[in-house]
């Protein structure tokens, strides 16, 4: 009589499914399209930033490599024939030298930037080994045209004021035509300069979320 009895019924107790935060959704769905936005917003300020410093370059290197002009000078009386081009300066000749390379160094990146874009291919950069040599490489060119622009600017401000205690005038004054497009070739270099300056912060920028 005191035995078990067959008939009690049975309880059971289910508790709720637990969801782990790699499951959850919100951080699931969130981080994959915030790493996406992250990753387009990189590809359009580097194709815009790589388009701009190519235009600049050119317009340094065409410029100055326009530069030439003949006038004449007043010397003691002396009536005494000039002519200028760039290419009579070593500080013009390095500065043509560091735009070309500039040039071509962004409408290489630029191509590529547009060609992924294109393939909508995910990644701006295909490894960390690549964006450290294109790290590198803005960060050298950035200093190449900061060191060309300030000898091209040394050579120019020669030329406007002359030589202290000496009988040499101020060249820019028959040569003004000359002098105007070097100016204006040395500020173009300085703002490339100042794109790949970007260019670089951007490229840290990268190296330390992705």
């Amino acid at each position: 009589m005191n035995g078990p009895k067959s008939g009690a019924p049975e309880v059971s107790i289910q508790l709720p499914e637990t969801k782990t935060a790699a499951e959850s959704g919100p951080l699931v769905s969130q981080r994959p399209e915030s790493r996406r936005g992250g990753v387009v917003g990189h590809r359009k300020a580097d194709v815009v930033l790589r388009l701009l410093c190519l235009l600049t370059s050119v317009t340094a290197l065409s410029v100055m490599a326009t530069a030439k002009q003949a006038s004449t000078i007043s010397l003691y009386g002396f009536s005494i024939p000039l002519y200028s081009k760039w290419s009579f300066s070593g500080s013009f000749e390095y500065l043509v030298g560091v735009s070309a390379a500039v040039a071509l160094h962004s409408l290489l990146q630029l191509l590529i930037n547009v060609s992924r874009m294109l393939r909508k291919s995910p990644p701006i950069i295909p490894s960390r080994n690549h964006a450290w040599l294109i790290f590198a490489g803005d960060q050298i060119f950035a200093y190449g045209m900061m060191s060309a622009g300030s000898a091209a600017s040394g050579v120019t401000n020669l030329n406007r004021t002359g030589i202290h205690h000496s009988a040499l005038p101020n060249f820019c004054k028959p040569l003004h035509v000359f002098c105007d497009r070097v100016a204006v070739s040395i500020a173009f270099t300085f703002f490339s300069c100042f794109l790949l300056s970007i260019s670089v912060i951007l490229d840290v920028l990268w190296l330390s979320k992705y």
